[in-house]
C-alpha cells in the first residue's frame, strides 16, 4: 500500500476497495495487521480490495465489519477526510480506528448519491463509541 493507493481511493478511483486506519495505540503487539499497510503518522493505513478489507478489519478488531458499520451509522461524527483520524461526538477524543468504503454515484437513489461518488467512513473512539460520516468524493 502506498500514499498513491489512498489518494486513488479518496479520488473515487478504487470504489471496490476498503480503507482501514488503525492507530499505533490500537495495533496488536505483534503488528501483524501492520504488515498489510503503510505506516503513517500515528498509525497504519491499509487500502485493500473489499472482501480482504472486511476480513482484515475483523481480524484486527474482533468485530464483523458490516455489524460495526451498522452500529456506527446511529451516531454522526467528524472523520478526517484523509481517513487518518476524527473526533468522537461523545467525548471529543480522537479515534482508535477507521473503516471506509466508497459507493458509486447513483442518480436513481437521489440525495447525496446523485451528486457524485460517496465515501462512507466509520470510526471508533478508544472509549468504544462508534460513529459515522460520509461525503462526496472531492469535497473538502
Amino acid at each position: 500500500m502506498s500514499d498513491t493507493d489512498l489518494d486513488a481511493f479518496l479520488a473515487g478511483d478504487r470504489l471496490d476497495h476498503v480503507v482501514l486506519f488503525l492507530t499505533d495505540d490500537y495495533l496488536d503487539d505483534e503488528g501483524q495487521l501492520a504488515d498489510y499497510g503503510a505506516a503513517v503518522d500515528g498509525g497504519v493505513v491499509l487500502v485493500v480490495p473489499g472482501e480482504t478489507g472486511r476480513k482484515l478489519f475483523s481480524a484486527g478488531t474482533g468485530m464483523d465489519a458490516m455489524e460495526f458499520a451498522k452500529r456506527a451509522m446511529g451516531t454522526e461524527g467528524d472523520i478526517d477526510r484523509d481517513l487518518r483520524g476524527g473526533t468522537c461526538p461523545d467525548c471529543g477524543e480522537g479515534v482508535a480506528y477507521v473503516l471506509a468504503f466508497a459507493e458509486a454515484r447513483n442518480e436513481d437513489v437521489g440525495g447525496i448519491y446523485a451528486e457524485g461518488d460517496v465515501i462512507h467512513a466509520y470510526a471508533a473512539c478508544p472509549d468504544g463509541t462508534a460513529f459515522s460520516d460520509r461525503w462526496i468524493v472531492g469535497e473538502a
